[in-house]
């Protein structure tokens, strides 16, 4: 389980580091999304 947070520093650095993952997650995603509508129009 995962200890409180604390302080202001943490919460903005947890908060930071959720939405860099999003913000990852999301780019792999559109790209793959593109890739693959993309690559249904070659034939």
């Amino acid at each position: 389980m995962e200890s409180a947070i604390h302080t202001l520093h943490e919460f903005m650095f947890r908060t930071e580091t959720i939405t860099y993952l999003i913000i990852v997650a999301a780019l792999f995603a559109i790209t793959g999304f593109w890739l693959f509508l993309t690559g249904r129009d070659e034939e």
